[in-house]
């Protein structure tokens, strides 16, 4: 029924220009609904960095759909770090920082900022996220059409997966991942660690699950440079990780998915006009 292929921590300042360069062939080579892109397209959001990235993301076929990473922050700009954070990232992709979203025939993504410019801790490049912007995000996928694949992307892992290089330490993260999962979501998509994994998120109907991406950077963390392409259908979704042999791109792991049954049927589906009841305490 659908394909998607999705990218993330590209890195461009520290990108694997080769890798870069074939993951755009396999692309146009390879038909798919949607190229998805879970953020920090850049090592330090600097001008030339951006200026590359989006040179690269426009050079990809469309439908496109960008969100943005910690790393996508002016890193040398305390004054834009708090004002403006995302505005090199919006000028670069022409994608809106907050609250983006994509409908295609069949499927839906929304975008979730889990970045920050600064927070109250030493770590800036943890995750943060916060409920007003989850209850719109479930508002937004619960009146997805009927049959819909219902995709939340954000840059980092709403939950700690286990056996990861790193952590995404999302505040709020578990109490959002619940929300979504009340509103039908099947695919939480994300980067940040640098490896590629899918697995149940262990909560709730554990019908929703965890998809997370390599990188096309130098900065791999035990993963070969790489990215992801999800297949679905009816019953399954199959996520194959692609990885970079130095001379083309061969399936790494292949995860197979049982798609969520309840929201290709109007009965059982969550209500596109009255919120569950995590979501409603969320307001």
């Amino acid at each position: 029924m659908g394909r998607i292929l999705q990218f993330s921590d590209v890195h461009f300042g520290c990108e694997h220009k080769h890798a870069c360069a074939a993951a755009l062939e396999y692309a146009h080579a390879t038909p798919n609904d949607l190229v998805l892109i879970t953020g920090d397209i850049t090592q330090k959001g600097f001008p030339d960095e951006f200026t590359a990235a989006g040179e690269w993301m426009r050079a990809m076929p469309e439908p496109r759909f960008v969100i943005v990473g910690n790393h996508d922050v002016p890193y040398w700009d305390a004054v834009a770090r708090v004002l403006h954070p995302w505005r090199a990232f919006e000028t670069a992709t022409g994608f809106p920082a907050h609250d983006g979203q994509f409908l295609g025939k069949d499927v839906m993504v929304r975008g979730v900022v889990t970045a920050r410019g600064w927070q109250a801790r030493p770590n800036w490049s943890k995750g943060v996220i916060d409920l007003d912007q989850t209850r719109r995000a479930a508002e937004a996928l619960r009146q997805a059409p009927i049959g819909t694949l219902r995709i939340l992307a954000c840059h980092h892992p709403l939950i700690e997966m286990v056996g990861t290089p790193m952590t995404g330490d999302v505040k709020r993260g578990d109490e959002a991942a619940l929300i979504f999962a009340e509103a039908g979501v099947d695919l939480i998509m994300t980067g940040h660690v640098h490896v590629p994994f899918a697995m149940p998120i262990p909560l709730a109907d554990r019908c929703s699950y965890a998809v997370g991406c390599g990188t096309l950077s130098h900065r791999e963390r035990g993963a070969p440079p790489g990215f992801n392409q999800i297949d679905w259908d009816a019953k399954t979704i199959t996520v194959t990780a692609l990885a970079w042999d130095g001379v083309s791109y061969r399936s790494h792991q292949i995860w197979r998915l049982p798609r969520r049954q309840d929201t290709r049927k109007a009965a059982t589906a969550p209500s596109p006009v009255e919120p569950g009841a995590l979501e409603k305490a969320a307001i």
